[in-house]
C-alpha cells in the first residue's frame, strides 16, 4: 500500500509539465561544485555551485540541488556514479588516509564513462575521456585549480563536469540518450510479477537509499533490504531482492518520490524521532500548504525555507475561525476537491533501514474534518489574550516536558501516537494524559494548554464526565471531583485575598493530595479558611462562596471521597482552573469597566 501509493504519486508528478521531480534514470544530488574542463579534457578551474538560503535570521550557504544521473546504492563496496561524484572517484584523492582506495574509486570511474562514452561523437564525451585518461593521481593534490577549495572537496562534496563554464556535461542532450540506453540494458535477468505494479517486470535486486530522515544515517535507509541469509527465504542467496519483488521501474519511482517529498523542508515535519511526508494524489501543492499550516495550528516556522500558498493560508484561517465559534467544518472552499486521496507517512532510523512508524491515508475533506475534530475537543476558555486560539501539535506535546529538563523532546512513542490519534480520530494515548497529571503534580501549575490537553482526553476517552467537559466554568455541574476542584480554588483565593502577594500558596503544599486523595487534606483546609476569611476586608465573599459549595457537596451526608481516579483528578483540575479562572476572567472585566 505504502509503496503503492508512492509510485502513484510519481506518475502524477512526471505526467505534470511543471514539476521538477527526476526522470527515470535520473535523480536529485546536492552538488557543490564544478569541474570545469577544456575541449581537451583539461582540468580549468572549480566552480563552487552552493547557493545562499535563509534559515531563520541567518544567510547560509548550501549545496545546489541538481539533477543528474541515478545514483548508485553505495555500502562498503566501490562503485561509481555516472558524470556525479567525489574527489576519490574524480580525482583518486580524498582525506580518509587510504590513498590505494582512492585510486580503485578513480579506477571504477574512468572504467565507467570510457564504457559509456567512448562510443559517442560528442564534444563533452570526449573531453571527460580525455580527462579520465590523462589525469595523474599521483600530482592531483598539487594542481593549482584544486587549491582553493582544496578542504572541502576532500571532505566528500558532489561534483560535476562543466564545459569551458558553458554547459553541463550531464545536461547534454546527446550524452543523456546514452545514458538512458544505457540504463535500459540492465544486465539483470529476474522477471517476475512486481508487487507493486502487478505486471511481470524486470527485479531489482537493490533499492535505492532514502535520504532526508532525521537521525538516519547520512548515506541513507531503506524501507525494503534484504542483506543477510538469516533475512533471505526460498534459497534466494545473494538475489535479495526477490524475496520482495519490486521492478526496478517501481523502486525508481517510490524512492525518487520519498526522496522527492523529504527535501521539502515546507511540506515535512519532524515529530519525536519521526519524519513525517505527506502527499495529495494531486500534482498541486495547495493541499500540501494547506496540511503544514494546519498540523501547525496555522502559524508558518520561520526557520524553514518555506513559502506557503496564501490561499491555503486563508483557508486555514477560515477553519479555525468556525473552529473558534464552535460552527461544523462543513464544505471546503473549490479550491479543494474533497475527494482526493491524501496520505501521511511517518518514518524513524533503524540502523542501516528506516522504520514505518505508521501509515494512513484517506479523502483530504475527511481528515480535515478529523483534524477539525481534534481542535474543537482542545476548546478552552484562554488563561490569558496571548494564549494560541489553536494548539499545535508541538505545543501540546511540550506540555509534557518538564522545563528543567536538557531534553526537550517528548516521547517518541507518545509523539507518534498522538499524531496518529489527531489524523484517525481515535482515542487519545493514556501515556498524553498521563505525562500532563505528572508535569501538573510535580509543576503545581495548571495552564490554559495542559487544562485543554485533560479537557480533550477525557471528551474523547470516556463516556463520562460530559457535563463537566466544556468551554468554562458549569456552576450547576453535581460532579463531586469537579465540585472538589472548584472549592480548591475558592480556599486559593480567600488565602490570596488575606494575604495579597503572597508567594507560595496552599496550591504548593496542599494541591496534589487534594487532588488524589481529598478526604485528607480538606478538612486541614477549611479550618485554615476560616482565618483567611476573618483577615480579608471582604472574607464574606469567600465565605459564601464556600457554603455554596460545601452545600453540593453534602459532606454530611456524602463525606469528602478517600481517593479520587485518575480520570476524576482530571476533573478534579479542570473544575479548579474553570473556577480559578472564571475569577481571573471577572477581575478582567471590573478592570475594564474602571
Amino acid at each position: 500500500m505504502i509503496l503503492q501509493s508512492l509510485v502513484n504519486y510519481y506518475e502524477i508528478l512526471a505526467s505534470d509539465a511543471d514539476s521538477d521531480i527526476p526522470r527515470l534514470g535520473y535523480g536529485k544530488a546536492n552538488v557543490s561544485y564544478a569541474v570545469n574542463l577544456s575541449a581537451d579534457g583539461e582540468l580549468l578551474n572549480i566552480i563552487p555551485l552552493k547557493i545562499n538560503v535563509q534559515k531563520g535570521k541567518k544567510l547560509v550557504e548550501v549545496p545546489q540541488s541538481m539533477e543528474v544521473p541515478e545514483q548508485e546504492k553505495k555500502s562498503v563496496g566501490i562503485k561509481s556514479n555516472f558524470l556525479c561524484e567525489n574527489s576519490s572517484y574524480m580525482f583518486g584523492i580524498d582525506n580518509k588516509g587510504k590513498p590505494e582506495r582512492s585510486k580503485e574509486c578513480f579506477k571504477a570511474f574512468k572504467e565507467l564513462h570510457i564504457n559509456i562514452l567512448q562510443n559517442i561523437n560528442n564534444a563533452a564525451a570526449k573531453a571527460v575521456i580525455s580527462f579520465v585518461n590523462n589525469w595523474d593521481i599521483d600530482q592531483g593534490l598539487e594542481h593549482p585549480a584544486l587549491q582553493e577549495y582544496l578542504d572541502e572537496i576532500l571532505s566528500g562534496a558532489n561534483l560535476v563536469f562543466k564545459m569551458d563554464g558553458g554547459e553541463f556535461v550531464h545536461q547534454n542532450k546527446e550524452i543523456r540518450q546514452i545514458w538512458e540506453k544505457h540504463k535500459s540494458s540492465s544486465e539483470n535477468t529476474n522477471v517476475m510479477q512486481c508487487l507493486v505494479t502487478g505486471k511481470e517486470e524486470t527485479i531489482a535486486r537493490l533499492h535505492p537509499s532514502i535520504k532526508g530522515v532525521k537521525g538516519a544515517q547520512s548515506v541513507g535507509g531503506s524501507i525494503v533490504s534484504f542483506n543477510d541469509r538469516a533475512y533471505e527465504s526460498y534459497g534466494r542467496y545473494k538475489e535479495q531482492g526477490l524475496n520482495s519483488p519490486v521492478s526496478e521501474y517501481a523502486t525508481f519511482a517510490y524512492t525518487t518520490v520519498l526522496n522527492y517529498l523529504l527535501a521539502d523542508g515546507s511540506h515535512k515535519m519532524y515529530l519525536g524521532d519521526a519524519t513525517i511526508v505527506f502527499w495529495a494524489e494531486s500534482p498541486k501543492k495547495i493541499y500540501q500548504d494547506f496540511m503544514s499550516l494546519y498540523m501547525n495550528g496555522g502559524m508558518v516556522n520561520n526557520d524553514e525555507r518555506m513559502v506557503k500558498d496564501e490561499v491555503a493560508a486563508r483557508e486555514v484561517r477560515s477553519v479555525f475561525e468556525k473552529i473558534a465559534q464552535g460552527k461544523p467544518i462543513d464544505d471546503l472552499s473549490d479550491v479543494f476537491d474533497e475527494k482526493t486521496n491524501f496520505h501521511i507517512l511517518a518514518l524513524s532510523p533503524n540502523s542501516a533501514r528506516l522504520a514505518v512508524r505508521f501509515f494512513t491515508s484517506n479523502s483530504f475533506g475527511s481528515l480535515i474534518r478529523k483534524i477539525a475534530m481534534h481542535y474543537q475537543d482542545l476548546r478552552m476558555e484562554k488563561q490569558y489574550a496571548t494564549d494560541a486560539d489553536a494548539i499545535s501539535i508541538w505545543r501540546l506535546l511540550n506540555e509534557t516536558v518538564s522545563p528543567k529538563s536538557n531534553d526537550k523532546a517528548a516521547s517518541p512513542l507518545m509523539a507518534g501516537a498522538t499524531l496518529k490519534a489527531i489524523i484517525t480520530g481515535s482515542p487519545y494515548p493514556a501515556s498524553l494524559y498521563n505525562a500532563i497529571l505528572i508535569r501538573i503534580k510535580a509543576e503545581k501549575e495548571i495552564n490554559y494548554y495542559k487544562a485543554a490537553i485533560i479537557k480533550a482526553y477525557l471528551l474523547r476517552n470516556t463516556n463520562k464526565f460530559k457535563e463537566v467537559l466544556t468551554m468554562s466554568l458549569n456552576e450547576q455541574s453535581p460532579n463531586r471531583a469537579y465540585i472538589l476542584g472548584r472549592l480548591f480554588a475558592v480556599l486559593e483565593k480567600a488565602q490570596h485575598d488575606a494575604n495579597p502577594g503572597i508567594n507560595a500558596t496552599i496550591k504548593d503544599r496542599y494541591f496534589t493530595s487534594a487532588c488524589a486523595t481529598p478526604a485528607s487534606v480538606f478538612p486541614v483546609l477549611l479550618r485554615l479558611s476560616q482565618h483567611y476569611i476573618s483577615k480579608a476586608e471582604y472574607g464574606y465573599v469567600s465565605d459564601r462562596k464556600i457554603a455554596d459549595i460545601l452545600e453540593k457537596l453534602d459532606i454530611n451526608n456524602h463525606p469528602f471521597p478517600s481517593n479520587l481516579s485518575l480520570e476524576e483528578q482530571g476533573v478534579f483540575i479542570l473544575g479548579y482552573y474553570h473556577q480559578r479562572n472564571a475569577f481571573y476572567q471577572k477581575n478582567n472585566k471590573k478592570s475594564e469597566e474602571n
